[in-house]
């Protein structure tokens, strides 16, 4: 479940950062009511855009593999790498 907190708790900065480290989610920061902020510890913010590449590259070999761009037989890969490492 999310952590919701209106922005007058970030005042809180030790109790924030230790509920962002313990939680590995980010804390959705309220502003009237309203969605205004999100934090996160430095964690979570690196996992979470290590994911996001990792979405970006598998999309991009989709795309690759649905036009045939630069498909390489698997059997040539293995030879190429058997020859250059062992």
């Amino acid at each position: 479940m999310p952590l919701i907190m209106p922005i007058t708790d970030l005042r809180k900065t030790k109790k924030i950062s230790e509920l962002c480290h313990k939680n590995s989610a980010p804390i959705f920061i309220t502003k009237d009511g309203y969605g205004d902020l999100v934090v996160m510890s430095i964690e979570a913010y690196e996992k979470h855009f290590a994911l996001s590449d990792i979405y970006k590259k598998l999309s991009e070999a989709e795309e690759e593999l649905k036009n045939h761009d630069s498909l390489v037989d698997a059997e040539v890969v293995f030879k190429n790498l058997r020859k250059n490492f062992g």
